[in-house]
């Protein structure tokens, strides 16, 4: 992925981030990824008071894809605050693999820039995914 790309993402997760809703953790994510095709959809986590109910960056920006007719991901950038990474978490990682391969990028991202990169093989190691589904 060229730095320019890269920056698109962050600015859609970044854009996305400041609308989370977040009133429980006070930990505001947002999730930018592109398809194959060039196109970017960004999502951030809604949280409620009945948890786990809440949905996760990752699975709006996901959401908002397949809303928009695609079903690839060429890679994904999460951002986040704290001294931690912002890693997707096990369901996201398994929302990711639907629509990845193992080597799509996964970029984490905190409100600096760019802390460490990823691929889905690194993250889901020995997944389980689509091809594994009998389909007849």
């Amino acid at each position: 992925m060229t730095d320019d790309a890269i920056d698109a993402l962050f600015r859609a997760a970044e854009a996305a981030r400041a609308h989370a809703y977040a009133p429980y953790s006070r930990f505001a994510v947002g999730a930018a990824l592109v398809t194959p095709d060039g196109a970017v959809h960004a999502g951030c986590n809604v949280e409620n008071a009945a948890y786990p109910v809440g949905a996760c960056a990752e699975a709006g920006a996901i959401s908002a894809m397949v809303a928009g007719g695609s079903r690839a991901i060429a890679a994904i950038l999460v951002l986040g605050d704290g001294e931690g990474l912002c890693t997707p978490c096990g369901a996201c990682r398994q929302r990711i693999r639907e629509f990845g391969a193992e080597d799509t990028p996964i970029i984490v991202a905190g409100p600096e820039g760019v802390r460490r990169r990823f691929t889905l093989g690194e993250l889901l190691p020995v997944s389980f995914g689509p091809e594994n589904l009998a389909r007849g």
